[in-house]
């Protein structure tokens, strides 16, 4: 099908625009965009940039994708970039920066996020798959958040610093060091709750690697052990589940530290 852009968009002449595109009124698209098939763009929406929009995203009313990074170093002849890829609903107001070029150049959205209204994605973070940013999450530049995570209404993430596969980070915390992978965070500064349990009973973990999860949690943060022979105990007992190897190996490389 067709494009149906409203009379009042515009759209500069380096555009690409997919099959099936809806552009509402008053939405600017500005440099070279790329737009994939099936995109729907509301009302007031600005996208512009080296920015790449996959199939089926969705733009509600005030959306700014692809502006210039919120960073003193940047220069306009910088060659930054915003990659996002398939079905991310961006609802109103929120805002998405490109890369810049001493971060790497390119911030990196994966599949079917949602980031809830007024919530702000800075310059040369890493979001993954299946992630919930709710209303009024910043994240600071240089953030990776992996695939299934969900962060709380009102919560920041300071720069660098990492939100782990499957976790959740409770609504007004402040995430100053890295969230492990199926951990609950909560508080200013946050700190570790425990497992993210409802997010478990949601995915498809069997019971026994619920218990190992348990288990690695316990030895982890509760045992008083030192965090290498923690572990190395984690690895010894534990080290069959790769969603164990998975937790230890974001532990390792971590540089912030752990919540």
């Amino acid at each position: 099908m067709p494009s149906q852009v409203h009379e009042t968009a515009v759209i500069s002449s380096d555009a690409q625009i997919g099959e099936n595109v809806t552009i509402g009124a008053y939405s600017v698209i500005e440099g070279p965009v790329v737009i994939g098939p099936h995109v729907a763009i509301g009302h007031h929406c600005l996208v512009q940039g080296a920015t790449t929009l996959g199939e089926g995203c969705q733009l509600f009313t005030g959306a700014v994708i692809g502006s210039p990074p919120q960073d003193k170093k940047y220069q306009k002849t910088d060659k930054v970039y915003l990659k996002i890829g398939k079905d991310n609903i961006f609802r109103e107001y929120v805002t998405v920066n490109p890369g810049t070029v001493e971060g790497g150049g390119v911030t990196c959205i994966g599949n079917n996020n949602l980031f809830m209204a007024c919530s702000h994605v800075a310059h040369d973070c890493t979001i993954g798959d299946d992630c919930v940013l709710a209303n009024y999450v910043g994240l600071s530049g240089h953030v990776t958040i992996q695939d299934k995570a969900v962060i709380g209404g009102l919560s920041g993430v300071h720069q660098f610093a990492r939100v782990g596969f499957l976790s959740m980070v409770g609504g007004c915390s402040k995430v100053n060091q890295d969230v492990p992978p199926y951990a609950l965070v909560d508080g200013n500064p946050a700190t570790l709750r425990g497992l993210n349990v409802i997010g478990l009973k949601r995915s498809d973990l069997s019971f026994q690697v619920m218990l190992a999860l348990r288990r690695a949690f316990k030895i982890l943060f509760n045992s008083g052990l030192a965090r290498s022979n923690a572990v190395a105990q984690v690895k010894q007992q534990l080290g069959s589940h790769p969603e164990i190897l998975r937790i230890l190996e974001f532990i390792e490389n971590s540089k912030r530290g752990i919540s």
